[in-house]
């Protein structure tokens, strides 16, 4: 490795001195990690660029090093794509938010997070469609879809891109809009990372100060019960309703509440654009079960960022996502019966998302992935707490995945898919041939990985 470092080092050239980090330097794995802290990446250097320029100095001497380029901003996409021997961009020194709050527009560099935009919307009482996580980046997540708690009122992330900013492989720095540089735009909007380097991206935002949401908890045993009533309701509930049902084993950690701590539960967790009122009716079905705790109120938009209460920080685990057709009481049974949630399964979560409502509706000015046809998604996570846990997480996923096979959807979730599978199943018929030829217009010789890279 050394020999290898001292190598990429030279064919680098000037690049090198205050761009890169080696195997072995200081910083060295700090600057290579995973948000997972599960995936070992072990690319030949590491850059961290501060400026626009910088990126373009590092990507042309890695095309004329032979060396291919992946590009990670918080890192939590990483472990679908090897990256031995390749070169990659950390974007976390880029950050900065922009705010035009007349246009509803935020501008954002290429190493943001979501929590930088919400707190700079929220004072224009604005708000962005992001995740469930204040430490997401903004561009990996928006690039590959982006599922978040006003989706079923206004679509996928990736919807909400105005512009990009993307150097290329040659090295140029280029403009992706509707108007400029179209076909990339389209591309770029669903497609992933593999059309190059963005470094700036501007998103829209929304007039959205205050939601009424919160949890309804119930103990695990009554899962089959809460997950068929729930189905029933998101399905009908109108489209300023975004919910997700989770079961949940909870960690015996201090920093959780104590009616959490330790315990078994089923959750429905769910965001509402109205007033809490019209919000408590239309709770009302999943009320009616008796939840033995109700944490619904009109809070700031902002804490949407905090309502999944997903855990600070990197750590070492698993996790795999797929659509679902439908979610019926055998859906039900065989998904619950298959998790086995019970303080026994190796996973701490498995969530369902609704989908439907602009979710579910193909937008005319849409990138590739413009929505998603199916009405659920499941997400399986578990937490690697020791040696051999790895194993028994990916086999609970793969029977959670095998007991759900008769309800499969015929596509998969560009974001949810964290393994390596084939980017065909992402996209409509004849789309991925079209992210093909765009690929190979921009980047010929195949410069840039990506999560899932389009070849």
């Amino acid at each position: 490795m050394p020999q290898l470092a001292h190598t990429t080092n030279a064919r680098l050239g000037a690049a090198s001195s205050d761009l890169l980090v080696f195997p072995g330097q200081p910083g060295w794995h700090e600057a290579r990690r995973a948000w997972n802290l599960a995936v070992d990446q072990r690319p030949a250097a590491v850059a961290l660029p501060e400026t626009v320029d910088d990126v373009v100095a590092v990507v042309e001497h890695a095309r004329a090093a032979g060396l291919r380029v992946a590009v990670q901003g918080t890192g939590h996409g990483a472990g679908s794509t090897s990256l031995d021997g390749a070169l990659l961009i950390n974007t976390a020194r880029m950050t900065g938010v922009e705010l035009d709050a007349h246009a509803r527009v935020a501008r954002v560099a290429a190493g943001t997070v979501w929590g930088d935009v919400v707190d700079a919307a929220a004072e224009h009482g604005l708000t962005a469609l992001h995740g469930s996580s204040a430490d997401v980046g903004v561009v990996g997540y928006s690039l590959g879809g982006g599922i978040g708690w006003l989706a079923r009122k206004h679509g996928l992330a990736s919807s909400s891109i105005v512009a990009a900013e993307v150097v290329t492989a040659d090295g140029d720095v280029v403009r992706a809009d509707h108007e400029t540089n179209p076909d990339l735009f389209w591309a770029l909007r669903g497609g992933g990372g593999s059309f190059g380097v963005v470094t700036g991206m501007e998103i829209a935002l929304h007039p959205v100060a205050e939601v009424f949401a919160g949890w309804l908890v119930w103990p695990i045993e009554r899962a089959v019960e809460v997950l068929r009533r729930w189905a029933d309701w998101a399905t009908d509930a109108p489209e300023e309703v975004t919910s997700v049902a989770c079961l949940f084993q909870f960690p015996s950690m201090p920093e959780l509440p104590d009616e959490l701590r330790g315990r078994q539960l089923v959750v429905v967790e769910a965001a509402y654009l109205g007033d809490e009122r019209s919000g408590r009716d239309l709770l009302r079905p999943l009320l009616d079960l008796g939840p033995e705790l109700d944490t619904f109120a009109t809070v700031p938009a902002r804490d949407l960022l905090e309502l999944h209460r997903d855990p600070p920080g990197p750590a070492a685990g698993r996790a795999e996502g797929w659509l679902l057709e439908s979610l019926d009481a055998d859906a039900t049974a065989a998904l619950v019966a298959a998790a086995g949630m019970d303080g026994t399964s190796p996973l701490i979560s498995a969530e369902i998302r609704h989908l439907e409502g602009a979710l579910g509706r193909p937008g005319p000015t849409g990138g590739v992935l413009s929505h998603l046809e199916a009405p659920f998604a499941v997400y399986l996570v578990g937490i690697v707490t020791a040696p051999g846990a790895a194993a028994a997480i990916d086999e609970r996923i793969a029977a959670v995945r095998d007991a759900t096979d008769r309800w499969l959807a015929r596509r998969r979730y560009y974001n949810f898919a964290e393994r390596d599978v084939d980017p065909v199943s992402f996209y409509a018929q004849g789309d991925y041939g079209r992210l093909a030829a765009i690929r190979d217009e921009v980047d010929p010789d195949g410069l840039f990985l990506a999560k899932h890279t389009i070849v």
